[in-house]
């Protein structure tokens, strides 16, 4: 600030010259004026000094409390990260030991699914069998085509083939749902993990942050104002949902593998025990037909040894005809020869009533012989026809039989499983049946 003085002359009474001084042109203060400013400085600089102590006061303990609150809060803060950092990669672990035991059961429910449809695949190997057993025997002639305990037992296990070859079936369709179920839940389970590892990245990355961080800034939004945020409570039951679905789906997956193999295991128990049944019915069918077989070969070699003792009878019944027709010629001559006695010679004498006898009892022994043959041959045909009755069962029975050898040869492969054995099981069934001497075995 610039000073302007002004120079003016001061004349003081009593002196003998005169002094120049320089002044402001301002009003001076009095001394009393001087004081009292003095004073309100004093008190003002006092009271601002006191307010500033205060307010340093004020300030150090807000900034102690400061430091400690916001020490505290970032360690129960850390805290609780580490604690969800943990709480997170137990339901981690848990989740990904489920995911782990359903992928294991999914492995195992397809292998038991492949293998009920590889059985559905077998299944068709004795369906087709039974079914060619059953047009077999239909192929019988005659009285032979019966409704015997064979065709019982066949169709007995066509009914049991075909309701397994179903329910295996409806089995496959269940795994394959099931399967379905599985492959949801591990989806499910997957993206839970994923979403818990992604969780659990960010709270580590969290921890690690602290104020000398370099990448921390502010934000403009924080998630306190995101509004689709879930409670801790939903999320835990979400949670323990979870684990309870995926353990419920486990347990069901292992009661139905179960279920299936021992479904499996009863219904293969329940058609070998058929083909079992089935197989001695047909056996016991051989047997009974060889039976009857040999007992009508009886019959024809008896009716054939009967027909040729007819036949031989026949003709020695048709000699003997033949032969009394000389004899009646001889009788019937002398009593021709006889009736030309002259005069009274011409009597009833012994002679004639015997000639005449004769001659009666030779035409009564010729109608008996006539009539006999008529009936000999009537029978020798009545035999004839029956012969031809019983060598037309007996072929009808031979090939039963064979219908019936063929049939067992055919299910021998049930058991079997190789056609190089056929010819053993077949020799096994003919030495079961005795007929040996029926059907010489295959060398």
């Amino acid at each position: 600030m610039t000073l302007h003085f002004h120079f003016f002359l001061v004349k003081r009474i009593g002196m003998a010259k005169f002094v120049s001084t320089y002044e402001k042109p301002l009003p001076h203060v009095g001394l009393p004026d001087w004081y009292a400013k003095q004073w309100e400085l004093r008190r003002s600089a006092d009271i601002r000094r006191a307010e500033a102590c205060q307010l340093r006061n004020s300030g150090k303990s807000v900034r102690s409390e400061g430091n400690v609150t916001t020490k505290w809060d970032t360690y129960i803060n850390n805290n609780r990260l580490e604690g969800r950092v943990t709480e997170l990669s137990r339901w981690k672990d848990t989740l990904e030991d489920l995911l782990q035991k359903i992928l294991i059961e999914i492995r195992l429910l397809d292998d038991e699914k492949a293998d009920t449809e590889k059985e559905i695949e077998n299944i068709d190997h004795p369906l087709r069998i039974v079914s060619e057993c059953i047009s077999i025997r239909d192929c019988r002639r005659g009285t032979e085509l019966t409704y015997d305990e064979t065709d019982v037992e066949l169709k007995k296990e066509l009914c049991v083939v075909t309701n397994v070859k179903e329910m295996f079936t409806n089995r496959a369709q269940a795994a394959w749902e099931k399967l379905n179920h599985l492959e949801n839940m591990k989806f499910k389970l997957s993206l839970d993990i994923e979403d818990k590892n992604e969780t659990i990245r960010i709270d580590k990355g969290n921890l690690q942050l602290d104020d000398t961080s370099a990448n921390i800034s502010y934000k403009p939004r924080t998630s306190a104002e995101k509004t689709d945020c879930i409670t801790y409570e939903i999320w835990l039951d979400r949670c323990q949902r979870s684990k309870m679905l995926a353990d419920k789906e486990l347990s069901d997956s292992y009661t139905f593998r179960e279920d299936m193999r021992v479904m499996k295991e009863c219904a293969r128990n329940d058609i070998k025990a058929q083909q079992d049944a089935t197989n001695y019915s047909l056996r016991k069918r051989i047997y009974q037909t060889q039976k009857a077989r040999n007992e009508m070969e009886w019959q024809k070699l008896k009716v054939q040894k009967e027909m040729e003792m007819l036949g031989k009878e026949i003709i020695e019944l048709e000699r003997a005809l033949m032969n009394k027709t000389g004899v009646v010629k001889c009788v019937e001559t002398r009593l021709e020869n006889r009736a030309y006695r002259p005069g009274s010679e011409f009597c009833k004498d012994e002679v004639e009533l015997g000639l005449k006898n004769e001659v009666l009892q030779l035409k009564q022994t010729k109608e008996d012989l006539i009539q006999i043959i008529e009936h000999a041959k009537a029978k020798y045909n009545s035999l004839e026809f029956l012969l031809t009755r019983i060598s037309k069962n007996l072929d009808d029975k031979q090939h039963s039989l064979n219908t019936d050898v063929m049939c067992l040869d055919t299910r021998s492969t049930l058991k079997t499983g190789d056609k190089s054995d056929l010819s053993n099981e077949t020799n096994r069934n003919i030495v079961l049946t005795h007929l040996e001497k029926e059907i010489p075995l295959e060398s």
